[in-house]
């Protein structure tokens, strides 16, 4: 995916969040920078759905940042100030919306005329407050839409109604068969009995979206329908894991803002959080390097151990076996030389008996055992009654 350059304050924003558990406060200050978003509007509005990261946060109208919060030459702070949030009709009880800004329509807009989407966010902590999201999202709806008509009298121009977005990003209580979902709701056309149809842009003018997360592990695969969403959302909207900087620099790259942490001077009590942090963060990544590192030493000497042993095992193994068979080869050998030397006797005792002369009796020895003249008398000697 490609990557937004990110500022200085929305890194702030989710480093100092860190630990809010999902409190809607806190959650609504993370989502008031244009690269986080921009994320979000990638993976839920459909007319920017074959947009770039970089088209998307410039399709967020300039009117609508504020860039009086200058954190380093040429860089300023990227934060939403939003559309007026409050409307009020009359006795009507004031309805507020969390963050309410404007971005380019680029279906319907040209060089001469931009026509914008109306869009509010709304992260909620939980998905069941005591009524329907649903019908507080399709009520925010018909707000946003009639709020841009301050006044509806007989010559008002309803050609000037542009489409509204209500995204209501839900964290926690929800069912397990729900979890990491989104529902689209919107207008469509379900019947004609007359052949002719109506420009869609012409009632399509409402959708409300309501995703819903529900666990701070998300096990989703790459090519699961919303993937990228739910993992920037599950990474900035739970407490951070040791994985966050990773996640989200995935989506927003700060690697420019290595100058701006020199910059100490300049920086806000928020950004010197975030320098803490990140290089908390760097500190810790570098210390799990490291364990690493120490496990795999240790067990490449454990394993280099455990040959050794079995080397030692195995010699001891062979030296026993050599020793078993030079045994062995010795007591063949003392066999042999017995069974030899009951062979001279046996000969030299058959040839007396025949009464074979002792000459006679030498030369046979000499033939069949192999001895020297010297070595046949001797046994002759040794056998031969006297």
């Amino acid at each position: 995916m490609d990557k937004l350059q990110g500022s200085m304050a929305s890194l702030s924003a989710m480093q100092v969040t860190a630990d809010t558990n999902g409190k809607d406060a806190p959650s609504k200050t993370i989502l008031r920078h244009a690269e986080i978003l921009a994320v979000i509007l990638k993976g839920t509005v459909a007319e920017y759905k074959s947009y770039s990261l970089q088209e998307i946060q410039k399709f967020i109208v300039p009117d609508s940042i504020i860039d009086n919060m200058e954190v380093s030459p040429g860089r300023t702070n990227t934060e939403l100030r939003g559309d007026n949030t409050e409307f009020i009709h009359l006795n009507e009880k004031t309805t507020h919306f969390d963050l309410a800004f404007q971005a380019r329509n680029p279906q319907l807009s040209t060089e001469d005329i931009q026509i914008n989407l109306h869009i509010d966010l709304e992260p909620q902590k939980t998905y069941k407050p005591g009524y329907p999201i649903e019908k507080r999202g399709l009520y925010y709806l018909a707000r946003r839409l009639s709020s841009q008509l301050s006044l509806v009298w007989e010559g008002t121009d309803y050609n000037l109604l542009s489409k509204c977005y209500s995204i209501f990003i839900c964290r926690d209580d929800i069912s397990p068969k729900d979890r990491y979902s989104i529902s689209f709701y919107e207008i469509t056309n379900t019947k004609n009995t007359a052949p002719g149809t109506v420009s869609r842009e012409n009632y399509d003018l409402m959708t409300l979206v309501v995703i819903k997360l529900g666990d701070e592990v998300y096990n989703g695969a790459k090519e699961d329908d919303g993937y990228d969403l739910f993992r920037f959302l599950n990474a900035i909207m739970y407490p951070h894991k040791e994985d966050f900087m990773s996640t989200v620099t995935e989506y927003i790259d700060y690697s420019e803002n290595a100058e701006l942490w020199k910059e100490v001077t300049q920086m806000s009590s928020l950004e010197q959080v975030v320098h803490a942090g990140v290089r908390d963060d760097a500190l810790k990544s570098v210390q799990k390097e490291v364990e690493a590192i120490k496990r795999a030493a240790q067990e490449e000497i454990e394993a280099a151990k455990a040959d050794v042993e079995a080397a030692k095992t195995e010699a001891e193994a062979a030296k026993t076996e050599a020793e078993a068979a030079k045994t062995e080869a010795e007591a063949a050998k003392t066999e042999a030389e017995a069974a030899k030397e009951k062979g001279i006797q046996a000969l030299i005792l058959d040839n007396l008996d025949e009464q074979i002369p002792r000459e006679r009796i030498l030369i046979k020895l000499q033939t069949h055992f192999s001895l020297t003249k010297e070595q046949a008398s001797l046994s002759y000697e040794k056998y031969a009654p006297l």
